[in-house]
């Protein structure tokens, strides 16, 4: 599987729940405009491997064809994206499995906090 085939590609921790909802809220408004990739798939790990860094996965990641937005910085240009009008894709990698207590009130403002603190933008 090609990377520079599927963009843009919004990988996302597939082992949260908190994130798999977010992902399908994402999915819903863009309307299968955007490939969704679990970081811990097969897929995802490739994409962590040839295109991000070390912090890949402290966050969520939009990746374009000229760059990948981590985080905060990837709000805009994924709102971009949503409502962009190019053709219809419906993709999507990754298992819905939460190793961790995702559901509670703590794990909603870690994740919330994080996607608000965590930023940052790596050109292709």
């Amino acid at each position: 599987m090609e990377i520079k085939e599927n963009i843009p590609i919004v990988l996302y921790d597939n082992q949260c729940y908190l994130c798999v909802k977010f992902t399908k809220i994402i999915n819903f408004f863009a309307r299968g405009k955007i490939t969704m990739v679990g970081h811990y798939s097969e897929f995802g790990k490739k994409i962590r491997d040839d295109i991000l860094d070390e912090s890949a996965l402290d966050m969520f990641w939009l990746i374009c064809k000229k760059r990948a937005y981590g985080g905060r910085a990837a709000m805009f240009p994924l709102i971009k994206s949503i409502f962009s009008e190019k053709t219809e894709k419906s993709f999507s990698i990754g298992n819905e499995m939460c190793d961790e207590d995702c559901k509670t009130i703590k794990a909603v403002f870690v994740r919330s906090s994080s996607l608000i603190t965590n930023s940052k933008i790596i050109d292709l």
